[in-house]
């Protein structure tokens, strides 16, 4: 006997109901005892979600010293050798871009979560480190490494099959050889996957300030240029989150304090460097509304930059930082917040007071 769909609404006739011979009106009070069950399932599920996030957060706030010290530990044991990667025989830098523009498109069309992008970029660059990778496997490698991440940190029906990665590389590689070089990867990290990525690190820091979510974009955005340079490779990510956070509040006028050291400084005005040449797969990615077009508006301050250096367009006016002002930015081109212009170079550097210092009014 079929076993009949749970997801319909079965009217059940009503035992006190009257019946007329020239009329009949069926009693709906089943069909309102199903919905009402559904709706206190639906309403219990919503006040246990809240109690959930609830122990959450008070657990993150009493334990965030422990996972402080912890995430710091462990990114120091999981960063990858840049110079071992140098001494690889068939690949090259110039490589690079390449295979995280493919990484990246994959990332983006099986909706996996940012932190699955960054933890598959580490496990790639700690096996290149220890591994030598023939150029014609460098692809293979990076399929692998994006399988792994998203298994430890993806839902199950997240994950990708390796049928539908066969097909992202035009079936130049077998189903035999994904399972051969995943396994290989497993087992010369010795089957150490957990690395605390840029975007946990990113997020802390993002607590640690009323910012916005225009902010957070732009932040990570920049996170991701990060990941196409070697000189960033070896960087702690801590360091990286906490530059990448800082220059985006410096492009975008916030006017939160971040309290930044000599070395995320020193990085944070290396990232700036690379603000142009970004990679197209990438703009493309943070051009849409619900990514704040972060790429569109970092591509018009180094335009409106660029005609500041030729001339073209007078300086700005001090002060250099702009109260922003009231309203919601309703297209992306047109935003009511306003921008800093504090140059240094042509390009965009970050408001920051370094530790020990006092910050400016």
């Amino acid at each position: 006997m079929p076993i009949p769909n749970a997801s319909r609404t079965t009217t059940v006739p009503c035992p006190y109901q009257h019946q007329d011979s020239n009329s009949v009106e069926p009693c709906d009070s089943g069909r309102f005892t199903a919905l009402a069950g559904t709706q206190d399932k639906i309403t219990a599920r919503l006040r246990s979600d809240i109690m959930v996030n609830e122990l959450s957060k008070n657990a993150f706030d009493e334990y965030l010293e422990d996972i402080m010290k912890h995430t710091r530990l462990m990114e120091d044991l999981t960063r990858p050798v840049v110079d071992s990667i140098d001494f690889q025989p068939e690949l090259r830098w110039f490589m690079r871009p390449y295979l995280l523009d493919f990484l990246i498109e994959a990332h983006h069309a099986f909706q996996l979560l940012p932190g699955t992008l960054f933890l598959a970029i580490n496990l790639l660059d700690r096996y290149c480190s220890r591994r030598e990778v023939f150029k014609r496997h460098y692809q293979l490698v990076g399929c692998a490494s994006l399988l792994v991440a998203a298994k430890y940190g993806e839902r199950k029906g997240r994950v990708p099959l390796i049928k539908e990665l066969e097909r992202m590389c035009c079936s130049l590689f077998e189903e035999q050889t994904f399972i051969e070089i995943e396994w290989h990867l497993l087992n010369t990290l010795e089957w150490s996957i957990g690395h605390p990525t840029v975007d946990s690190f990113l997020q802390i820091a993002l607590t640690e300030g009323n910012y916005g979510v225009e902010v957070e974009h732009m932040a990570q955005y920049i996170c991701e240029v990060a990941l196409y340079h070697k000189d960033f490779v070896s960087t702690k990510p801590s360091i990286i989150a906490r530059a990448s956070l800082a220059l985006a509040r410096s492009i975008l006028g916030s006017r939160e304090t971040l309290i930044l050291d000599q070395t995320e400084i020193f990085t944070a005005g290396a990232l700036s460097q690379y603000f142009q040449g970004i990679s197209r797969i990438l703009m493309r990615k943070y051009s849409p509304p619900h990514f704040s077009c972060s790429s569109i508006r970092l591509e018009r301050i180094l335009a409106r930059q660029a005609a500041i250096g030729r001339g073209i367009v007078g300086p700005p006016t001090l002060p250099c930082e702009i109260p922003q002002e009231p309203g919601h930015d309703s297209d992306c081109g047109h935003s009511s917040r306003k921008t800093s212009d504090c140059v240094a170079n042509g390009y965009p550097t970050p408001q920051i007071t370094p530790a020990g210092d006092m910050s400016l009014e």
